[in-house]
């Protein structure tokens, strides 16, 4: 899937390869002003197999505890799958994570000092992009956490070096920020589940690099790559007994809270267009 976002950013650096000569056309380079664009590419995440579901049963806000059964076993032994459960056992198999396009609005300003440019960039936009884990418990059931992005921005400096053809290659980096909702599903149908703080404020950083050409005057093309970890963590789901028999395990423990790590780790890379001024 990667490669749907290569192919237009292969064939940005193609025609920025052809920036030189008609940058050299129209005169000396420059890259003070401000300017405004947007961006189209993939944003995708780590692979992330090996996350579990996290409880916390004595209310002490550390998600450390383990849920047991009567005889003193880990109810949730049989394991987890890093995406959504198609049945209660991890015989049902598992769907993967979502991986999809994402587009951004920017508004920057750079100022040039001899060959050096430093700027600064406030971006804007949305990334279909989805996160899920899921647990199995012995009895059997799934429990299946899923977070996605409606939408993220981002605050980040530039510095970049331009040659005289009008080519900038930079690095970047600051602040970011994304809402997140959260959503919980099981098979599970005894015990009871309320789910608390499922949209939330996710803030974090941002950093990467890219390449930048002014093909005219008033406009640039380019391509730029970005990793960002968003901290997440204040979703979670309170488990109670329902309709459960005093020897279901969460009833055991006095009940329990549901959560899953705290990070929220994301990869783009994108074709950028700016209109200079």
């Amino acid at each position: 899937m990667k490669n749907l976002a290569i192919a237009p950013i292969g064939a940005a650096l193609a025609l920025a390869m052809a920036a030189p000569a008609m940058a050299q056309d129209n005169g000396p380079v420059d890259w003070t002003g401000p300017y405004v664009g947007v961006s189209f590419g993939k944003t995708w995440q780590k692979n992330d197999g090996d996350e579990h579901l996290r409880f916390d049963t004595n209310r002490d806000g550390n998600y450390d505890d383990v849920i047991r059964t009567a005889s003193g076993a880990n109810a949730f032994s049989p394991g987890t799958c890093g995406g959504a459960a198609r049945g209660p056992t991890p015989a049902s198999g598992c769907n993967s994570d979502k991986n999809a396009i994402a587009w951004m609005g920017h508004v920057g300003y750079d100022r040039q000092f001899g060959s050096i440019v430093a700027g600064v960039v406030a971006e804007g936009g949305q990334a279909f992009i989805d996160d899920k884990v899921s647990e199995y418990s012995t009895t059997p059931a799934f429990y299946t956490m899923r977070r996605k992005i409606d939408w993220n921005a981002n605050l980040r400096a530039r510095l970049g070096y331009t040659t005289p053809g009008g080519i900038m290659p930079y690095i970047t980096g600051g602040l970011a920020y994304a809402q997140v909702q959260n959503y919980f599903r099981t098979s599970n149908t005894a015990n009871s589940f309320t789910p608390v703080d499922a949209e939330e404020d996710a803030w974090g950083w941002t950093m990467g690099g890219g390449v930048e050409a002014k093909v005219a005057p008033n406009f640039s093309i380019g391509a730029r790559y970005l990793w960002t970890r968003y901290n997440v963590g204040d979703y979670r789901v309170d488990v109670g007994q329902g309709t459960a028999p005093a020897t279901n395990p969460f009833v055991l423990t006095g009940g329990a809270s549901i959560n899953r790590g705290d990070k929220f780790d994301t990869q783009s890379l994108m074709v950028t267009t700016s209109f200079r001024f």
